[in-house]
């Protein structure tokens, strides 16, 4: 599955960024005068490779996973918690339930790896997709094998063309996993070659200590995995996450399809980041929504090249920030499909 959808992701075609470029010009404003937006509009434009986009409704795909480093102590909450907010998301409790509403979104939860049984009323309520309880500790061995990763992401495209499917025109991307940012913070320095005081920050509120004994663990795991930078889908299986890998399978999924793909903080970037590693004709698919107050994003982001719409110091995952950039995204298209020309609208323009 992973090598046909790889197979399947294009190019932009980039005489229709010329074609969205003309037209926005011919708008009743000064040209360039709505800044950014009109660059959204075009990436858009050539994500669907449509002269006039349409993102709505979107889909939002939220993974779950549970992380065998929590057993290190890195995180401020127990595992636990991975399946109480699973439960949670189930009940329309969360954030992400929140903006999902509030834009009219096609919501899933899928549980890719949560250690233990979630009860029955939520089972009914997410996709089940376990590929394992849950990772093994990556302080100590690799997380995943090669082929359990390969497995967690066909869960991610799977989930990419279910909501295409049902008619979503942009997806939105999320997770929750206690531990996470342990996981992708060693992943993002493994990648990046970047220094761990650069990348890992207190994720969910640790305090200075436990972000020292967080530092000391992810370093314990890059000396013992020793993976290899060129190598993202190794990188992935040694250091990485079960929704993590998911996360790499929809924004893959998606861009196979052609949706635009709204990305959220930290660990959805990181995610990101693999994605391109294995298909870099991916990242002009990608939109992304939010900084994070995480110090490792910043890399993130860099090395992607991006430049993300909000900087809400948000630090919450589970798609959150991402779903809060969605209305600009409504706005680009609308401006594309609704503003009135120089001639529609009998305004000379500008010499």
């Amino acid at each position: 599955m992973l090598s046909s959808t790889l197979a399947a992701i294009r190019e932009p075609d980039s005489a229709l960024a010329e074609r969205v470029a003309q037209h926005l010009d011919n708008l009743t404003k000064p040209p360039g005068s709505l800044g950014r937006l009109e660059r959204l509009a075009i990436e858009l434009a050539l994500s669907q490779d449509e002269a006039l986009p349409r993102v709505s409704p979107p889909g939002v795909l939220v993974f779950a996973a549970d992380h065998g480093v929590a057993a290190e102590g890195v995180s401020a909450f127990p595992q636990a918690v991975t399946a109480q907010m699973v439960a949670n998301f189930a009940a329309g409790g969360a954030a992400i339930n929140v903006f999902a509403r509030q834009h009219g979104a096609r919501l899933e939860v899928i549980d890719v790896g949560v250690a233990g049984e979630l009860p029955a009323e939520v089972g009914r309520a997410v996709v089940t997709a376990r590929v394992r309880s849950g990772t093994r500790n990556l302080a100590v061995e690799d997380a995943m094998t090669r082929d359990e990763a390969e497995a967690a992401i066909a869960v991610g495209i799977q989930a990419a063309e279910r909501a295409v499917a049902a008619g979503c025109r942009c997806l939105i991307v999320g997770e929750m996993g206690i531990a996470n940012t342990t996981a992708s913070s060693a992943l993002l320095a493994a990648l990046c070659d970047a220094s761990l005081e650069a990348v890992v920050g207190p994720g969910t509120g640790i305090d200075a200590a436990r972000l020292a004994h967080k530092r000391e663990v992810i370093a314990r795991a890059l000396d013992g995995r020793r993976v290899d930078a060129d190598d993202p889908l190794g990188a992935l299986a040694a250091l990485g996450g079960l929704e993590i890998a998911a996360m790499v399978g929809a924004y893959l999924g998606g861009a196979a399809r052609r949706v635009p793909l709204l990305v959220d903080g930290l660990i959805a970037t990181v995610a990101a980041l693999v994605a391109c590693r294995l298909c870099p004709a991916l990242r002009p698919y990608l939109i992304f929504g939010h900084r994070s107050r995480e110090p490792g994003h910043e890399i993130a982001l860099a090395d992607l090249d991006a430049r993300p719409l909000l900087d809400l110091e948000l630090r919450l995952g589970e798609g959150s920030g991402a779903a809060l950039a969605f209305p600009l995204l409504e706005s680009a298209c609308r401006l594309l499909a609704e503003m009135a020309t120089f001639d529609q609208a009998g305004i000379g323009a500008a010499p």
